[in-house]
């Protein structure tokens, strides 16, 4: 069994995981799911793959009851793990399976990649939204019927102080009133601190770890820094796996 997946099993399964010896941290409940084989950015959605998100976007998103979130942040552990392709993935199916609208964010503004996943432009977004004033519909544009996306918009030298921002804090709450759901890619957790200000000001953070490049120590201090900040973790999801996983284990999750 590789560390990987050991982590994330860990994740899901045993609270003390992320503790130290001197300030144990008890992790959120999680969203139980089975971890699923994502494929690159550049490969489309197998139909195994499809059903795991789609399980997914259905616990996080269309439950009943109060655990049900309209605001979800997704943030990888490190760079590279493929936040933006879960992003994208997770706002297309959520979607297709109801008429309301959905709102999919790029907050990712040193390295944003949701345009090119809808393969589209980067037109103004989320960084002119932060400058400037008016409506953020007039920063969003239409990708599917009810589906919208707020790219990163023009590059900016100032990008964490913008997130960091009231403004921003502002324009999630205007997010919340316009769109019915809304999906944020965050930079890595351990870039930048955007990832921790979004999930404050968000429902949840959903964490997106890498097979065979995660590591435990640095899951450990995002982990705390979550923990700190009284942000709620949905879960995981182990992308870019290429090793199977037989199906007693899968079983045991």
């Amino acid at each position: 069994m590789s560390r990987n997946f050991e982590l994330l099993q860990k994740l899901g399964k045993e609270q003390d995981i992320f503790s130290t010896d001197t300030e144990p941290i008890a992790l959120p409940e999680p969203v139980e799911f089975r971890p699923m084989e994502v494929s690159p950015p550049e490969l489309e959605t197998q139909p195994a793959q499809k059903d795991e998100l789609t399980k997914l976007v259905q616990r996080l998103f269309l439950a009943t009851g109060a655990d049900t979130s309209r605001i979800v942040v997704v943030a990888s552990i490190e760079a590279g793990s493929g936040s933006s392709w879960i992003s994208a993935r997770m706002a297309e199916i959520l979607a297709s399976q109801i008429a309301a609208s959905v709102c999919v964010v790029d907050a990712n503004l040193a390295a944003p990649g949701l345009h090119q996943q809808f393969q589209v432009e980067n037109h103004h977004g989320l960084s002119d939204a932060l400058r400037d004033s008016g409506p953020v519909r007039r920063f969003v544009r239409r990708v599917r019927q009810n589906l919208w996306l707020l790219s990163c918009g023009a590059e900016s030298s100032e990008g964490q102080t913008l997130v960091g921002s009231d403004r921003m804090q502002r324009r999630i709450v205007e997010l919340r009133q316009e769109f019915d759901y809304v999906l944020v890619d965050a930079p890595a957790l351990n870039t930048s601190n955007d990832g921790v200000m979004l999930g404050c000001a968000a429902d949840g953070l959903l964490l997106v770890l890498k097979a065979n490049s995660s590591r435990r120590e640095t899951a450990r201090k995002a982990m705390h820094e979550l923990e700190r900040a009284k942000i709620r973790v949905l879960g995981a999801v182990l992308n870019q796996r290429t090793f199977p996983i037989p199906q007693g284990i899968y079983d045991r999750l």
